[in-house]
């Protein structure tokens, strides 16, 4: 890991949050990701289950954290299982975590090789009553892949079928949107490096750089200050290609007069940032970019203002499109004939609108939280409202991540530069 070591702490409270959380007598497995092969003899880099992660502040493969409060062994109420290292490792991979580093790391006194699991976990499972075993349960995609999870839930089942399962996904979501005041510090470090690699950006771009060469300076400066790396695939989107909500192929030349809408942050210590920008090539807006890139940041300014404990996801979106109509119909992009016609299930600004205004962000860039519950204080959530005008040729989205609090919110990125005077005075110096 190229991030500064971590408190355990923070894992070590997580750990007491989640037991809380448990049936009596309950026992909890988690399983860290699989490593996923490419072509050939090659692994893709390798992410940590952001959960394992979560209760355990381990970033290796090939590990399981078991708790068990209630176990009558007192040995075995919480144990980390670790791949045991030797000199072949060593020597082709490098270093692994010792036992000592891992109790240093996750604040877990019991540290046992993994070849040890199965004779473990065997001795204690017919005490418990409750085995909670964990997925990836997120209502925004299907997993075609039978990942690890997976595969461990019918191994699981094939050998202590009359167990009593239940899930662990609900815990994690209940207790990961709420993020801790390390947490927060750790989002934050990601804000500011993604600043610095904005900054960095705005005094490298002219007419004629290419996409790619914009992506080469933000990892150059993620990489510099210790970020793991991007959070998610960048997107530098020059002139057209802006109207590709997840443009990826960042391989076009940057003309004179275009704008660049620039969709990025940096991961530190497996929390994440997520920035949008959009800036003019030449270094000055042209009066209508600008007219409209001004509309963008009302949009984004009035609903940073709504953002407080307590809203509906429900009663914020519907709050910002009308916000944002209020601003197509003053672009002339749409009429009020049109809203005043317009089809309920499809209202005239998502012509113009199309993706929500806002999502979770912590461990996962779209992180784990209940879609239906308001909103509280301790969330972070990305505001990024966005107007994309194909028959123009560009399209402008500014997008910045937001701590809510007790009576209000904290701007995490508002040091990063986003006035459109502000944004030609650094590209001009």
């Amino acid at each position: 890991m190229k991030y500064q070591n971590l408190e355990n702490k923070l894992f070590v409270n997580n750990r007491i949050n989640l037991i809380k959380h448990l049936k009596n007598n309950s026992l909890a497995i988690f399983n860290a990701n699989d490593e996923f092969p490419r072509s050939g003899d090659q692994n893709f880099p390798f992410k940590q289950n952001c959960d394992l992660f979560y209760l355990s502040g381990i970033d290796q493969e090939k590990t399981i954290l078991l708790l068990y409060p209630d176990c009558p062994n007192p040995l075995y109420r919480e144990v980390l299982f670790l791949r045991q290292t030797n000199e072949h490792i060593k020597i082709w991979e490098g270093l692994k975590y010792t036992k000592s580093m891992a109790e240093q790391t996750s604040g877990i006194k019991k540290i046992c090789w993994l070849e040890d699991f199965d004779h473990i976990l065997h001795s204690i499972i017919s005490y418990a009553d409750h085995i909670y075993l964990n997925t990836n349960e997120n209502n925004n995609t299907v997993q075609p892949i039978a990942y690890r999870d997976i595969r461990f839930i019918e191994e699981m089942k094939s050998r202590y079928p009359l167990h009593h399962y239940e899930r662990a996904a609900p815990i994690l979501r209940h207790l990961r949107e709420t993020k801790s005041e390390t947490e927060v510090q750790l989002i934050q470090k990601a804000c500011d490096i993604t600043r610095d690699a904005f900054i960095r950006v705005l005094k490298f771009t002219c007419p004629q750089v290419t996409e790619y060469e914009i992506e080469a300076e933000i990892i150059h400066e993620f990489i510099r200050q210790r970020a793991t790396g991007h959070a998610y695939p960048p997107i530098i989107a020059s002139g057209n290609n802006a109207n590709i909500l997840h443009y990826g192929d960042n391989n076009q030349i940057c003309k004179e007069n275009e704008l660049i809408l620039m969709d990025f942050g940096a991961e530190y210590a497996n929390y994440n940032a997520d920035l949008s920008r959009t800036i003019p090539v030449s270094g000055r807006f042209t009066p209508r970019q600008k007219s409209v890139y001004k509309s963008v940041q009302h949009v984004l300014k009035e609903a940073k203002k709504l953002l407080k404990p307590g809203i509906s996801g429900n009663d914020y979106n519907e709050n910002v499109s009308e916000l944002m109509t209020a601003q197509l119909v003053g672009l002339g992009l749409i009429t009020m004939e049109e809203v005043k016609n317009q089809n309920p299930a499809y209202p005239a600004y998502k012509k113009y609108f199309m993706h929500g205004i806002s999502h979770h962000l912590g461990l996962d860039v779209h992180d784990f939280a209940h879609r239906y519950t308001p909103f509280q204080a301790g969330n972070v959530l990305t505001c990024e409202p966005g107007i994309y005008i194909p028959e123009e040729g560009f399209g402008i989205r500014l997008e910045n991540n937001i701590l809510l609090t007790a009576d209000g919110n904290i701007d995490l990125m508002a040091d990063i530069p986003i006035d459109a005077e502000e944004i030609e005075e650094i590209m001009n110096s």
